[in-house]
């Protein structure tokens, strides 16, 4: 089990450290009912007011080999700075307080409607952790599929291609999470996770400019990825969905997953997990029922059951979908 640094913390860790009244921490619990990676996934407040600026090394100095009464010259090593920026994720819910009282139990109706509301930010914030390109929108964070899509890039040989050709593909993460690797970024001196504010009783007007007493509230959430060693994602591409359903690649995909276990330089930089989506969730679970196959367990986690993958966690990203084009 690697030890991470204490400023890299899940957003329930944050959440525990954050707004004693206990409200951003009951948001944070509900995160996890779709996609897991969002509470997998550590967080650090970002050193930018809009992110986050990371120096990588790009070039090692050159060394020599000296003889007596001979020199060598001085050489310095090379870097570079990458800047990570936040989007802001935000929405308003606005209730007809006649309505929120024909219930009964004003708070209870509220919270119904909020949890809707915290729904598609989750979601939303999967899916841009996946797949937001800032370069065709510049309103989003950049995502983990843009940075690995072309089997030529520098990064090209942590994509790993299972094969697949048309445009129903699918793709299994292998993300190692850590303060030196990948982590999720919030602005500097701003709070991470889903915050929600209630802004009490107000007038506001309706399409055909009308006016009624609403209960609103305000929800926003800050958030931006940092990847500041490529060497620590994996991702296997290309994975031909329809094949995968008939059982004809899985073996293909275990030999892929190995692969990509065997990329990661060093597995004590952080938490390594592989995400993916329920469909080959399934598969690979059918196959973890072969008893021959060694490779995948079912074990006991936390009063549930959970997929293991050479003792790796597997876990679900319903973000992650099956129309895929083929990387190349």
């Amino acid at each position: 089990m690697a030890t991470l640094a204490t400023n890299a913390l899940t957003l329930a860790d944050w959440a525990k450290r954050l707004d004693p009244d206990g409200k951003v921490a009951d948001i944070v619990e509900l995160l996890g009912q779709t996609n897991d990676i969002l509470t997998d996934m550590l967080w650090i407040e970002g050193n930018l007011p809009t992110g986050h600026r990371t120096t990588v090394r790009t070039g090692l100095p050159a060394v020599a080999w000296r003889l007596l009464n001979y020199g060598v010259p001085p050489t310095k090593s090379t870097t570079a700075q990458v800047d990570d920026a936040c989007g802001i994720l935000e929405a308003y819910s606005e209730v007809d307080k006649d309505l929120a009282l024909l219930n009964g139990n004003v708070g209870a109706f509220r919270l119904s409607e909020a949890r809707s509301f915290i729904e598609g930010m989750n979601q939303e914030m999967a899916s841009k952790l996946i797949y937001g390109n800032t370069a065709a929108d510049p309103k989003v964070p950049l995502g983990l599929a843009p940075r690995y899509n072309l089997l030529s890039a520098g990064n090209g040989g942590n994509i790993i291609d299972a094969g697949g050709t048309g445009s129903d593909n699918t793709s299994v993460w292998l993300v190692t999470w850590g303060d030196q690797t990948v982590h999720g970024i919030f602005p500097k001196g701003s709070k991470a996770g889903l915050m929600h504010e209630d802004l009490g009783e107000d007038t506001v007007i309706d399409a055909d400019g009308g006016r009624f007493q609403a209960l609103r509230d305000h929800f926003q959430w800050k958030a931006g990825f940092s990847l500041r060693d490529w060497r620590y994602v994996v991702r296997v591409a290309n994975i031909d969905v329809p094949n995968l359903i008939a059982e004809s690649s899985n073996a293909d995909l275990i030999k892929a997953m190995i692969r990509a276990q065997n990329k990661i330089p060093a597995a004590g930089m952080g938490r390594q997990t592989f995400y993916m989506n329920r469909t080959v969730y399934t598969m690979l679970q059918i196959q973890a029922l072969n008893k021959s196959n060694s490779a995948l367990a079912i074990v006991p986690a936390a009063n549930q059951f959970e997929l293991q993958f050479f003792g790796v966690s597997i876990r679900k990203v319903d973000a992650i979908t099956n129309a895929e084009a083929r990387v190349v």
